[in-house]
């Protein structure tokens, strides 16, 4: 078979020569049949060269080694065609050569390499039993085989520390933006588990690793062993006043320094209903302020204790102890609120949902109810999931965040009425009568709420823009300010003219977003209220991806002295890369749980569309003309590239 390759090889490398675009069907089809094998690594490993000056990479994103990602890496060896897995494979080989000093590539060094294949091994953990899904079993031309052959080969030559390492690192990146959705996580963390648990596994010194599996699985003393919860249960029973005292601040420190909150906690809090009710602080972990709100309000908070607090909707703790520190029920329309929904009757279509994405394990009511309590704790920490959805996601975060019993009110009637009722200039608009919108198919990945408010506002958005009709610019001029609030900026400006489909005053678009949100060019004005706007992504070689929905929150110095701006992204992960050296901050410089960030100038760079106050604005001459080139060139050289 390796003769097979060889020529393959030769011939490609030869018909690269007149054609650079000649297909390499014929070597990746023969590179398939070597991968299930050591023997057959070993030979492909030791062609790696060969491989790249035959061209086997060029003319695809392969051939850009430094720009690859490895969550797609994934999904192309676990999920990609044959073609796809081989090549993947291939140039898995290729990096491991570089890692290791076989192999010198000009386009990655050794240490970006390394880091590549620890982060796509990490993400491959669940093979360490070398034991297959059955969705890997039943791909198709022996694939699966190849994707467990080419993971054993690079953990041999590397060795599990470092993919550990990569892989508690990767979690505690995730957890430090606070998300809502924690199932991926936790999954994650269970990996963990079994490696610190794998005495054939070197796990010395691995604290970090230790402290999330703790905080999941054993933060307390009457926890630690992971007794399970029918025993765990009865161990309270026989704790006395210091003991409770000491579980309920170990449950809170850890949940409080992780953002997981572990199924033991649940019960803590339930039993202390009642009980104890003197030491719920403690278990949540609230400060004064939201210790002084649970005084205000106790009746309404021992209730979603009761109502919505259970192991199954364990992470709705977290939520419920962050709504309190907030302040959020010092809103009177939110306590009220929220008494409704402790009553509200969910409709048949509602609870089917909710039972399909969450299980019988609770009520239907349950999961929605405890979905709103992480929302409103964590108004930064939702996602739109693998779902077209950003307009409407920015809506809810944006909602929770700013005008909470707005958004109960929508929730209650997507719950109850299958329908939410809104108008867009002075015309009433229903969603219980709408085609669907951007997403087509029901979203599955996504919180409680999201699952059953995002698709009837989906709708809506999407029936705003049809009643705007043909209009002189951006339809999201006029479909913000009555989609969104009162809060939108009036001021509108977008980078692209909608008659020419080519940039419009690019450099007058970027003095004007400055002198708009800039505080050393407004006024020193700070953003009052979250301001939507669109940006242009694009991945880590500056290449155009699409248009996108943010929040912008707010624009401060950071620690270092430098301008930025921080704003929510609806993605489920906002630590992105969109080249240029642009890569979006999600800690260390000053960024709040759930918050991106970014240096001012970088945001701007990537700007397509924003809302201003038009009363509210400086001069656009103060803005220096080399900063405006400079954002100006960036955004030309990346996603402005052909326009």
């Amino acid at each position: 078979m390796i003769e097979q390759f060889d020529a393959a090889l030769d011939r490609l490398a030869q018909a690269r020569q007149t054609d650079p675009r000649a297909p390499s069907a014929e070597v990746l089809e023969a590179a398939r049949t070597l991968l299930p094998a050591p023997p057959g690594l070993d030979a492909l490993y030791a062609r790696v060269a060969q491989i790249e000056s035959a061209g086997v990479f060029g003319n695809s994103d392969w051939g850009q080694p430094a720009i690859l990602q490895p969550a797609l890496a994934v999904r192309s060896l676990r999920h990609g065609d044959a073609a796809t897995t081989a090549i993947e494979a291939l140039s898995e080989l290729r990096l491991l050569a570089v890692t290791v000093g076989d192999y010198f590539h000009s386009g990655i060094s050794a240490e970006q390499a390394g880091h590549f294949l620890n982060q796509v091994m990490a993400l491959n953990l669940d093979l360490l039993s070398g034991q297959m899904s059955e969705a890997d079993r039943e791909r198709p031309d022996g694939l699966s085989a190849i994707v467990l052959s080419l993971y054993q080969y690079l953990l041999d030559k590397l060795g599990y520390e470092s993919i550990l390492e990569s892989l508690v690192g990767e979690v505690w990146r995730l957890l430090a933006q606070r998300p809502v959705q924690t199932d991926s996580i936790k999954q994650m963390i269970i990996q963990i588990a079994g490696c610190l648990f794998n005495p054939a596994i070197e796990t010395d010194g691995m604290h970090r690793a230790a402290r999330l599996v703790s905080a999941l699985f054993g933060p307390t003393r009457g926890s630690r062993d992971d007794p399970g919860l029918e025993i765990y249960s009865q161990r309270l029973s026989t704790m006395d006043a210091t003991a409770l005292a000491a579980e309920a601040a170990d449950f809170a420190h850890a949940m409080h320094g992780t953002g997981l909150v572990s199924s033991y906690h649940p019960l803590l809090l339930r039993y202390l209903r009642g009980q104890r009710d003197d030491l719920l602080p403690a278990a949540l972990g609230l400060s004064s302020t939201g210790n002084e709100v649970l005084r205000c309000y106790p009746a309404l908070v021992h209730t979603l204790i009761d109502e919505a607090i259970f192991p199954e909707t364990s992470h709705a703790v977290y939520g419920l102890a962050l709504l309190l520190e907030r302040g959020t029920l010092f809103t009177p329309p939110v306590a009220t609120s929220l008494w409704r929904q402790l009553a509200l009757p969910l409709s048949a279509e509602s609870a089917a949902k909710l039972v399909r994405r969450f299980g019988e394990a609770q009520p239907a009511r349950v999961y929605l109810l405890a979905g709103i309590i992480s929302l409103l704790g964590q108004p930064l920490g939702v996602g739109q999931g693998n779902n077209p959805t950003c307009q409407s996601v920015i809506g809810v975060s944006m909602w929770a965040y700013n005008d909470p019993d707005y958004l109960l009110q929508l929730v209650a009637r997507a719950a109850r009425d299958d329908g939410v009722l809104t108008r867009f200039e002075g015309a009433r608009v229903s969603s219980r009568s709408l085609e669907a919108g951007l997403a087509k198919e029901p979203p599955l990945d996504v919180d409680a709420v999201s699952l059953i408010l995002v698709p009837h506002l989906d709708r809506i958005y999407m029936e705003m823009a049809r009643l705007c009709g043909q209009r002189e610019d951006d339809l999201h001029r006029w479909i913000n300010p009555e989609f969104y609030g009162w809060w939108v900026g009036e001021g509108f400006r977008v980078v692209v003219s909608i008659q020419t489909g080519k940039l419009d005053d690019h450099a007058g678009f970027i003095r004007k977003f400055y002198v708009s949100y800039h505080p050393y060019y407004n006024g020193n004005l700070p953003v009052t209220h979250p301001q939507p706007a669109g940006i242009a992504v694009t991945d880590s070689a500056a290449r155009f991806v699409g248009r996108h929905a943010i929040t912008i929150l707010r624009v401060a110095l950071d620690l270092q002295g430098e301008m930025r701006v921080y704003f929510f992204n609806p993605n489920n992960d906002s630590g992105q890369d969109w080249g240029q050296g642009i890569t979006c901050a999600t800690q260390d410089h000053g960024e709040r749980p759930g918050e991106a960030s970014l240096p001012f100038a970088e945001f701007a760079s990537r700007v397509y569309v924003f809302h201003y106050d038009p009363l509210e604005i400086g001069d656009t001459e103060a803005v220096p003309a080399a900063e405006v080139a400079h954002v100006v060139e960036l955004g030309h050289t990346s996603w402005a590239a052909d326009l």
